[in-house]
């Protein structure tokens, strides 16, 4: 089955954003300064239930729908790790709940972003989609 073009369109924009930053270290500090921007969860969300478990530093997600699209908070106590989450939440974010659960992410491969993390990093990225695949596929078709 093929990617809905609209979240597709996404992903490959994204890539594109950060990929002119041809240093890999100057674009993994340009995703880190986008994180800080990003649309952060209240501290009353900092709850076990909003926490993202299986990564280094804490982080808590929350969704939410508005239109029937999903949208995305979240925080990190980590600047590196707020950047990161944040970029699969910009991605994500503002799509349908079945796009959401039918587009696996590539930013993190094609931005070379994969040779740069550790094991760990990377498993608590995946578990950053991981929530946000099982909000989406919580909402109603």
């Amino acid at each position: 089955m093929n990617a809905p073009a609209c979240l597709t369109e996404k992903q490959i924009a994204l890539i594109e954003r950060y990929l002119i930053i041809e240093d890999s270290h100057e674009r993994l500090a340009a995703i880190v300064a986008r994180g800080r921007k990003w649309p952060s969860s209240a501290q009353a969300e900092r709850t076990e239930t909003n926490r993202v478990f299986g990564c280094v530093s804490p982080v808590w997600l929350v969704g939410s729908i508005e239109n029937d699209r999903c949208r995305f908070r979240m925080a990190a106590d980590s600047p590196l790790v707020q950047g990161l989450a944040a970029l699969y939440c910009e991605l994500y974010d503002n799509a349908t709940a079945a796009e959401i659960v039918s587009v696996e992410p590539i930013l993190l491969e094609q931005l070379g972003l994969t040779r740069q993390l550790s094991p760990t990093r990377l498993n608590g990225l995946a578990n950053v989609r991981r929530v946000i695949r099982e909000f989406a596929a919580r909402q109603p078709a």
